[in-house]
Order: C-alpha cells, then sequence, then structure tokens
C-alpha cells in the first residue's frame, strides 16, 4: 500500500505564487464590483449629516438669541 500523500509533485515557489495571484485577482474584482455602491451611499450619509447639523446649529442659534427691546421715554 502506497502513501498517498507522497506519490504528488513538489509544490514550488513559483506555484505558491500563481495560485496567489489568481486568488487576489478575484479579490480584486469583487472589492471594485463593491466599491462603486458602498461611495454612493456613503456620500449621501455624509451630505445627510451635514444637513442635520446644520438644521440642528440653526435650531440652536435661534433659540440662544437675546431679543432687546430699546425704548426711548
Amino acid at each position: 500500500m502506497s502513501d498517498p500523500y507522497l506519490d504528488h509533485e513538489v509544490i514550488s515557489r513559483n506555484d505558491i505564487r500563481d495560485k496567489f495571484e489568481e486568488l487576489k485577482g478575484g479579490f480584486d474584482q469583487t472589492a471594485e464590483a463593491a466599491r462603486t455602491p458602498m461611495l454612493g451611499g456613503g456620500i449621501a450619509v455624509l451630505a445627510a449629516l451635514v444637513v442635520v447639523a446644520f438644521w440642528l446649529g440653526r435650531r440652536r442659534g435661534r433659540a440662544g438669541r437675546t431679543v432687546v427691546e430699546v425704548r426711548r421715554v
């Protein structure tokens, strides 16, 4: 009976590098495909955050405003 682990060929450094490049290429394509929608969503969230901060700042500015009436006697 022969050992199945000894019957295959030796794995070289080039084999490992080629397989890594193959896997990396698939990952890069997937990441690029996901980047575009995430970028649009991030911009929308940032714009909404700016609008809310502006609205809350205006509201606080109005509430803290002091009204002074000057009357002549």
